[in-house]
């Protein structure tokens, strides 16, 4: 299989699969180097190879320390993610019963200005007959 289409890029042009075959080879052979390229080669695939060659570049206590900083940071990330959709699903229930309970209001006080009884608005609505007094 070819190596642009290995690297995703299958629908690019042949010539700008070389062009980037050039640059990986380049990179590869300038591996030192690759933060300090100043050209093109600084394409997501080869910020995330230095990336990569940083982290494996690091010494076993380095690493230890690392993993564990990703792991405190993705666990941080995560539960705050699982806190916001929790609130937000609170908030929509308390946001719609409110909204609920005074669209029932809004109709009570409209019944009530139409002459409507406050029997015949309670069974319509389902208010206390002291509340729809208070109306």
């Amino acid at each position: 299989m070819h190596l642009w289409w290995r690297l995703g890029i299958a629908q690019a042009s042949l010539a700008s699969a070389l062009a980037l075959h050039k640059r990986w080879i380049y990179v590869l052979k300038h591996m030192e180097a690759l933060n300090r390229l100043p050209w093109t080669a600084k394409d997501p695939i080869f910020e995330r190879l230095a990336q990569i060659s940083e982290i494996s570049a690091l010494t076993r206590d380095e690493r230890i320390k690392y993993d564990a900083a990703i792991r405190y940071y993705r666990d941080n990330a995560h539960a705050l993610e699982d806190a916001e959709e929790v609130g937000e699903r609170k908030g929509w229930k308390r946001g719609h019963a409110a909204g609920v309970q005074q669209g029932i209001i809004e109709t009570a006080k409209k019944l009530k200005a139409m002459g409507m009884g406050a029997k015949d608005i309670h069974i319509a609505t389902g208010l206390q007959p002291e509340d729809i007094e208070k109306l």
